[in-house]
């Protein structure tokens, strides 16, 4: 009876997984695409550093 009772509760504890990793998954939303963070604005003082002699 054992097996029987833990075969049954397989189905019920991963929907409750589901349901968590869903809540997990909302708490924060998904950021877009912010191309402030990747602009590159030029060369940078190592660059300019290395390449100064040329």
């Amino acid at each position: 009876m054992r097996a029987v009772s833990f075969i049954a509760a397989l189905p019920r504890r991963a929907a409750e997984g589901l349901l968590a990793f869903l809540a997990w998954i909302g708490e924060e939303p998904i950021s877009g695409y912010r191309p402030e963070a990747h602009y590159m604005r030029g060369p940078g003082p190592a660059w300019r550093a290395k390449h100064r002699g040329r």
